[in-house]
């Protein structure tokens, strides 16, 4: 792997990678080299992990080159300034070509998924997003994403809890699994103000070179 073919942004302050699938975007448990790993080879300083994406999904991971950066970063995510962008593919059209999810969340840490819960669980987190079908193929449909909260596993247990869960993910119900075991899920495009010069930025990464990608994102499609 090329560590440069994944940097889509790098100045003093920090840097965005494009993760590919298979790789953790930190250190886990089982030791494989992680994003943060590359990144740090790459800039030859120590990097802040931002924000996250699973092992199974790809996209826009930003890490801040010092704490002061850090910090700054994470007041804009924490606050919901910072806008993450998703592409997913899905089996099953929607009940609404356009809508707004919320739901209640709890993580199962012994299964390591989101279980969709009564607003009423004490330990319920509520979660909110927004989607839109995009394009369509004979089998697949492609939505874009808005998060407006960030909790573990959202997209995914959300739209498995209206019927729609992502390509390949059959932890939350899809019929089978990927050959390399990412679900079709891609973070595209990270908006947010940079932490020192308060410009507002816009961060795009291509999705991977596989062939329903290349189908929905490298030639229009009529819904």
């Amino acid at each position: 792997m090329n560590i440069s073919d994944l940097v889509l942004s790098n100045n003093h302050h920090f840097i965005a990678l494009n993760k590919p699938v298979g790789i953790p975007t930190q250190e886990d448990k089982t030791g494989d080299k992680s994003l943060l790993d590359l990144g740090e080879i790459f800039c030859k300083t120590t990097l802040y992990a931002v924000h996250r994406l699973d092992r199974t999904v790809s996209g826009v991971v930003i890490f801040a080159k010092n704490v002061r950066i850090l910090n700054a970063l994470n007041v804009q995510f924490q606050e919901h300034t910072a806008k993450k962008s998703y592409w997913a593919i899905v089996g099953n059209r929607p009940p609404k070509d356009s809508d707004t999810l919320i739901h209640y969340l709890k993580k199962d840490a012994r299964q390591k998924l989101a279980r969709v819960v009564p607003e009423t669980d004490a330990e319920a987190q509520r979660a909110e997003l927004r989607y839109t079908v995009k394009a369509s193929s004979e089998k697949y449909f492609l939505l874009e994403i808005q998060l407006i909260t960030g909790r573990f596993h959202q997209i995914r247990a959300q739209l498995a809890a209206i019927g729609c869960p992502v390509k390949g993910d059959v932890k939350y119900g899809f019929r089978r699994g990927n050959a390399d075991r990412s679900v079709h899920l891609h973070a595209h495009r990270l908006e947010l103000n940079h932490p020192v010069s308060n410009e507002k930025l816009v961060i795009e990464a291509p999705a991977p070179t596989e062939v329903l990608w290349d189908f929905f994102t490298k030639q229009p499609q009529v819904l």
